[in-house]
């Protein structure tokens, strides 16, 4: 949480899951927080339109936020759920970008 703090960007609020999902080292839905996660966006009243999901760029991180991400359109089909984007570091050169970064970058591009 605290490197999202310090980028002054995100007024919402967190849910942090402890971890992420790793079958080959033992670790289901049932050893992170993600039921929780369920029960708060389904809580009558939420006013929650959107959830941003903050997992790390990796395999597991990945499939957690996919995971994730199914089980909250299923429970509330309306909810816009996103993922934090992924590319380029600032200051990085191009030449020693590997073609997953560059690809991710292509594919979270915006106009100028």
């Amino acid at each position: 949480m605290i490197p999202l703090e310090r980028t002054h960007e995100y007024r919402g609020r967190y849910h942090v899951l402890g971890g992420a999902l790793s079958p080959i080292d033992g670790v289901d839905p049932d050893d992170l927080r993600i039921a929780e996660l369920y029960t708060r966006i389904a809580e009558p009243g939420s006013e929650i339109r959107e959830v941003v999901l903050a997992t790390n760029p990796t395999t597991t991180g990945e499939a957690t936020a996919l995971h994730i991400a199914a089980g909250l359109r299923e429970r509330v089909p309306a909810l816009t759920v996103t993922r934090l984007a992924s590319g380029l570091p600032v200051g990085s050169d191009l030449e020693y970008a590997d073609e997953v970064t560059l690809g991710r970058a292509f594919a979270g591009r915006r106009a100028l």
